[in-house]
């Protein structure tokens, strides 16, 4: 059975693993959480190098692909230095691919309702989520990317993908050099919940990006929106129907109750595949395809 293993600085309470087949391989998936600790994640990596099939970096990126130009992350870097053997995947590769289907996805699903309620996004960061920022603004809805507001809690709005590239191109080689954790929640940061921002997400009606992002700032009411977003755990799942979302969108499947990441994902298909090397986004989207992977929807409310 072969092996890929997501080693996340993220909270250890949301750890899975579960077993799965793809491409006729038995492939065992497992989340490892280090609640916040990068050099406990680095010293994993190392344990773990060579044993495994493949890796996925969990709660953090190693770079951000903005449109077609990567911008490496410097402060999360050292976090694989110890990575000699074993492929290592941030799921950078399917945030470009997979994530891309979101709008049209939606659409096809729900789109009447989307059209009654006006097509408005509010995605929380479209800098770490470019494919997932283009999907929506391609597809004729009116967008606010939060990235400012979320990451450094400032309450600028963007309105634009060239206004993000911007932003991207001035900010990220500037902030890529902070402490991760200044601008991502991890460890038990994850499980805090700040209300702030309140009118974007009033004024959206479909909420998209990271889980994290979207859960750190929500309001206790979110009545008839739509939520797509990656990772959610059945507590995640259960928080937003409490709120009163009515559609949750995941872009990766549903294993077990939950949804992996996208790092995790990836780094399954790149054991599954059996190179030993990163996948081409040619050869994630023919992956994808001969899979039948695509976005999945549960109905809360």
């Amino acid at each position: 059975m072969k092996r890929a293993v997501s080693i996340s600085i993220g909270s250890s309470t949301r750890d899975k693993a579960v077993v799965v087949n793809l491409l006729g391989e038995q492939i065992s998936i497992e989340r490892i959480g280090t609640d916040g600790d990068m050099e406990k994640a680095a010293q994993l990596y190392r344990e773990l190098d060579g044993k495994v099939e493949a890796f996925g970096v969990g709660g953090a990126d190693l770079g951000l692909m903005v449109d077609k130009k990567w911008y490496p992350l410097h402060s999360v870097k050292p976090m694989v230095r110890f990575v000699e053997r074993t492929p290592v995947v941030d799921g950078a590769g399917l945030k470009n691919t997979l994530e891309n289907q979101l709008a049209p996805f939606m659409d096809r699903h729900f789109g009447e309702y989307l059209e009654e309620k006006g097509k408005k996004a509010l995605i929380t960061s479209g800098a770490d989520r470019w494919g997932m920022a283009a999907s929506f603004a391609n597809a004729g809805y009116e967008c606010v990317f939060g990235d400012l507001m979320f990451a450094l809690g400032i309450g600028i709005p963007l309105r634009s993908l060239s206004s993000l590239k911007i932003l991207a191109s001035l900010l990220i080689p500037v902030v890529s050099r902070l402490p991760f954790e200044w601008v991502y929640p991890t460890g038990e940061k994850q499980e805090t919940r700040v209300p702030k921002w309140e009118k974007y997400y009033a004024w959206a009606t479909v909420i998209a990006g990271d889980c994290h992002f979207i859960k750190r700032h929500m309001p206790e009411r979110l009545d008839g929106k739509a939520i797509a977003t990656n990772t959610t755990t059945p507590e995640d799942v259960e928080l937003f129907r409490k709120a009163g979302i009515k559609y949750l969108v995941t872009s990766t499947p549903v294993l077990e109750g939950r949804s992996f990441g996208t790092n995790m994902m990836e780094a399954a298909l790149v054991a599954a595949a059996g190179k030993n090397r990163i996948l081409t986004h040619e050869e994630l989207s023919e992956l994808l395809q001969t899979l039948g992977f695509e976005p999945q929807l549960q109905k809360l409310n």
